[in-house]
């Protein structure tokens, strides 16, 4: 993995062992990939070109793929037009992307609770990318709510005030360092964004999951239907992309959605994605279990859990728990 690079030669200095190791996540997104990278990574080909991103949000696996020299270019890409904002204002003006986040931040105060709300009203009217980012900072356990028009509903989280300035100054000049110069952002529907992905291109992507999008639980302000998904896979299919889709799952006995259609010839992996952090608040022990699906040639099927081996090498797998396919 590359060293996490940063703003000058003297910060880079300062900076201790285990921060230098970490990627940089300036968006801190419940549901973010984040901690399955190393896990997901196992099944990402080689001799990549161009790296896609289409449902980016925190883009937790092209920060990951950067930060190993896995492609040449990326694209990410967002139909959340201030999320495509946010990513062009980290990559390419990370001064002043810093600078704002840090004026925001110190705007607050511990037990008012009321700022939260003048930011999301403020961010509400204007779609400005550095509101939103504070708001996905310090809102309710970084659960990201949005209504069918965009507007961001979450509440703010009471028990802490998010991301210090300091902090995301390192994750902000880091993102940028890795990205900037060999990135592209596009906003836009996932299919228009990797519209020009040719065979040697690859393809990941994170949609709101159907438990998430569909029904009571809305959290996205564009919603995707399996069907629609199913639809624009079997487009990826006919051009022979090599991609990777991280997609339903379930915790304990809740699914979040059934599997997608076999006549996609996709293989479907099930990965221990920790515990739930929802059961332990309401005080149960439950594991977090989501769906890989891999194209042809990229992976073979398993009727298990594959989780990461505790206490060893980033790069072992443990095979664990046979479930029901």
């Amino acid at each position: 993995m590359n060293l996490l690079r940063c703003t000058t030669h003297c910060e880079m200095s300062a900076m201790n062992e285990s921060q230098k190791r970490l990627v940089p996540h300036p968006i801190p997104y419940q549901g973010s990939k984040r901690a399955l990278a190393p896990l997901i990574s196992k099944f990402v080909p080689s001799e990549i070109e161009v790296w896609y991103e289409p449902f980016a949000g925190s883009a937790a696996m092209t920060l990951w793929a950067a930060a190993n020299d896995i492609a040449h270019r990326y694209v990410i890409g967002d139909s959340l037009e201030p999320i495509c904002e946010l990513w062009k204002q980290i990559v390419f003006f990370p001064d002043i992307a810093t600078l704002k986040y840090a004026e925001i931040w110190n705007g607050q105060a511990a037990n008012d609770h009321s700022y939260f709300n003048q930011i999301r009203d403020r961010y509400n009217k204007f779609r400005d990318p550095i509101d939103l980012l504070y708001l996905i900072c310090r809102c309710v356990k970084n659960a990201v709510r949005f209504n069918r028009n965009g507007a961001f509903t979450q509440s703010v989280d009471k028990r802490r005030l998010g991301m210090k300035p300091e902090k995301m100054k390192f994750a902000i000049f880091g993102a940028s360092s890795l990205l900037k110069g060999r990135t592209e952002i596009r906003c836009g529907d996932w299919q228009t964004t990797v519209n020009d992905a040719s065979k040697n291109d690859f393809v990941y992507m994170d949609p709101p999951y159907q438990g998430t999008s569909v029904g009571k639980d809305k959290r996205y302000a564009h919603q995707i239907t399996a069907e629609t998904l199913a639809k624009g896979l079997e487009g990826l299919n006919e051009k022979n992309l090599r991609f990777a889709l991280s997609y339903d799952g379930m915790t304990g006995e809740k699914s979040y959605g059934p599997p997608l259609p076999e006549h996609l010839g996709l293989v479907r992996l099930m990965l221990h994605a920790g515990t739930s952090s929802q059961a332990t608040l309401s005080g149960r022990n439950e594991r977090t279990i989501e769906s890989l699906y891999l194209s042809a040639g990229l992976g073979e099927p398993y009727d298990g859990v594959i989780s990461r081996t505790a206490n060893s090498d980033q790069h072992s797998l443990n095979f664990v728990a046979p479930i029901q396919a």
